[in-house]
């Protein structure tokens, strides 16, 4: 079920009840409707039956698919992973120059981030304290993740390309990219230039000040 307008603040709305369905589908709903749920109104403020009032189930229902909230933010941040790990491969896996791979993976994330604003919110915007789920799939997939970002930074070093220590670079790199993705979609409001030029911009500059010429 495709939801068109976020859920109106302070109303409570009920979703008609829908027939039995294929459970991927509703699995899907359940994760697509919490993930705007979560983001909305923050982890502690969701409740189940919001979520499965949004889906159009009972309560009852939705257990049928998750036991708890947490399982659900922790399939959503895992997923959001998955996805990213996934777009992450195909780059590595290409026949390209060490510095061609690492623009690219940091453009991958950029691209991830805007594709899906609200899964970015959660698996890198969300503080622990209020969702331990999202930092368990941080410290997992997402670390997997990392690991594998800083291995072609390591490559860029390989090949003497890069001015200084890896673990720096990388993170300075991440740390750019994350900027853009995460001020951008948490301030739409505020009068950006074209996004891609943005990070384009961002990324020129992070890559001359970083690699040898």
């Amino acid at each position: 079920m495709s939801v068109a307008s976020p859920i109106p603040s302070g109303t409570a709305r009920r979703s008609a009840r829908k027939p039995k369905g294929e459970g991927h589908v509703r699995r899907a709903e359940i994760l697509d409707a919490a993930e705007r749920i979560f983001v909305e109104v923050g982890y502690e403020g969701a409740t189940i039956r919001r979520i499965a009032d949004e889906v159009g189930l009972s309560s009852t229902a939705l257990y049928m698919h998750f036991a708890e909230k947490r399982e659900i933010l922790h399939e959503i941040c895992t997923n959001a992973f998955y996805k990213l790990t996934q777009a992450n491969a195909a780059v590595i896996a290409t026949d390209a120059a060490p510095e061609v791979r690492l623009r690219r993976l940091i453009e991958a994330y950029v691209d991830f981030g805007f594709a899906n604003p609200n899964a970015y919110r959660l698996i890198y915007l969300t503080r622990p304290v209020e969702a331990e789920e999202a930092e368990s799939a941080a410290q997992g997939p997402g670390a997997e993740l990392y690991r594998a970002f800083e291995a072609v930074v390591a490559s860029v070093e390989a090949e003497g390309r890069l001015k200084g220590d890896v673990r720096a670079s990388a993170q300075a790199i991440w740390a750019g990219a994350h900027g853009i993705v995460s001020l951008m979609i948490t301030k739409p409001y505020f009068d950006w230039v074209d996004r891609e030029t943005l990070t384009r911009t961002l990324l020129d500059a992070l890559f001359a000040g970083l690699l040898k010429p």
